[in-house]
């Protein structure tokens, strides 16, 4: 890991002179994360930023706040996941391979909460009268293990992707290395993701917004100020914590200062919706 310890020491002491602060790493002693935080913040309110230099600052947070980020938070959801049966056939294999455009098709026997690997779509040719035989090995993991061991763990196995557990042994989502990195950098657009991660203002006080975009992100793109809580982490969910059911296509529902619109809903999730602000939060 020493290549990337490297590169974080020098982006801190780089952010740190960016923001009026001369610090040496070689010559001081080390300095913990609640202190870099302060001395970040202290040299931000003594000279404000400019330009381009306030996106260099959210990568040095965030690749501070990195230390307590677990998987659950960055996952792609189980209800997200695209895999294939053990004992379906290659023509069902290659359909999923060319609908989803996906270089790796996880493999289960009987459901999702049974995984027993990966398939490349490379390895899919080596042998395609039994592509079983091309099964790929996947490790699992808690979804309350901290993201940065993780990342450690899969660099040393030069693994890319893993599957999260709940504490019943049920998946609970997959992880990629590209999911770990956009902690730190921002988002990186990779085979996982699903793009229908809207988030725009589509008239005065009226904006469209995925269900799965995040309270936090929405609070900082909007000027929202949507409560965040640990019970849940995205829009859907913190319409789901106060109705405590599944809403209906086009149903209105007021929470605090803001009305939601259910623009597209499935059985298992709310995926599109029009938030709207009240009145008060004009």
């Amino acid at each position: 890991l020493y290549p990337i310890v490297t590169v974080f020491v020098s982006m801190g002491s780089a952010l740190l002179r960016l923001v009026g602060i001369k610090f040496n790493p070689l010559e001081e002693k080390a300095l913990g994360r609640v202190e870099l935080n302060s001395y970040v913040k202290q040299g931000i309110e003594e000279a404000p930023l400019e330009g381009g230099r306030d996106s260099e600052v959210k990568i040095f947070r965030n690749a501070l706040d990195f230390s307590s980020v677990k998987l659950r938070d960055c996952i792609v959801p189980r209800t997200d996941i695209i895999g294939i049966r053990k004992d379906a056939d290659i023509d069902e294999l290659k359909e999923i391979f060319i609908e989803t455009g996906f270089s790796k098709i996880l493999v289960y026997e009987d459901d999702i909460d049974n995984i027993v690997g990966y398939i490349h779509i490379w390895e899919m040719f080596s042998n395609p009268v039994d592509w079983t035989t091309q099964i790929a090995s996947i490790s699992f993991y808690p979804e309350s293990m901290l993201a940065k061991n993780l990342m450690s763990e899969l660099l040393l196995q030069h693994k890319t992707i893993a599957v999260v557990v709940d504490e019943f042994g049920g998946t609970s989502g997959i992880i990629t290395t590209e999911d770990l990195v956009e902690e730190i950098f921002g988002e990186i657009e990779d085979e996982y993701d699903i793009n229908t991660n809207i988030a725009s203002k589509v008239s005065e006080n009226h904006y469209k917004i995925s269900g799965r975009m995040e309270i936090d992100q929405l609070n900082e793109l909007f000027d929202f100020n949507l409560p965040q809580d640990d019970d849940y982490s995205t829009i859907a969910g913190y319409i789901l914590h106060h109705i405590q059911r599944f809403p209906k296509i086009h149903e209105n529902i007021v929470i605090d200062n803001y009305t939601f619109k259910i623009l597209k809903v499935t059985e298992r999730k709310i995926e599109i919706i029009e938030l709207i602000l009240n009145q008060n939060n004009q």
